[in-house]
Formats: structure tokens, C-alpha cells, sequence
């Protein structure tokens, strides 16, 4: 339960900052009409009626790419064992 409220939640602020940031704009193009209800012998009956309509405008995202120059350092392997067999040869010959 906990869980779908925090969901609900963190729902209800992104669409807040969408809003805020002007990355989502809603507007009211229709206002909405209650239905005509009439009571007679035969019962209840209602007729008409509207919902409320909406103009909804999103903003875009747009990802390309560039072709960029980067300096990538060089690196240098050694291998394990070269620099200790060097140091074999001198202690070697000193000895």
C-alpha cells in the first residue's frame, strides 16, 4: 500500500515540474455540461450532457549527434616479469 502511494506521489510531482517547467501546457477547450435529468412515472432518464475537452502541448526532445576531436591519453603495457628479469641480469652480474 505504502508503495502505491509513494508511486501516486512522485507521479503527481513530475507532472507538477512538467508543468512548471513549460515542458507540458494544458488548456481548456471545452467546458463540460451536466446531463438533464427528469424524474417521471417511468423512472429516472437523463439526456445530453458533455465531457470537458482538452488542448494538451508537450515539448520536444531532440538528440543528434557531432563529430568531436577528443585527445585520449596513449597507454603503456608492460607485461609482468620484464622489469624483474632486468633486475636479475644486474644483481647477476654483480655478483
Amino acid at each position: 500500500m505504502r508503495a502505491i502511494i509513494l508511486i501516486l506521489i512522485l507521479v503527481v510531482v513530475v507532472f507538477i515540474v512538467a508543468i512548471a517547467t513549460g515542458f507540458l501546457h494544458i488548456s481548456q477547450t471545452r467546458t463540460a455540461a451536466a446531463p438533464d435529468v427528469s424524474v417521471n412515472r417511468a423512472g429516472l432518464s437523463a439526456s445530453g450532457g458533455r465531457p470537458p475537452a482538452f488542448d494538451v502541448e508537450t515539448g520536444s526532445v531532440s538528440v543528434g549527434t557531432n563529430q568531436r576531436r577528443v585527445k585520449v591519453p596513449m597507454i603503456q603495457v608492460n607485461p609482468p616479469g620484464t622489469a624483474n628479469r632486468q633486475d636479475q641480469n644486474v644483481a647477476g652480474n654483480a655478483g
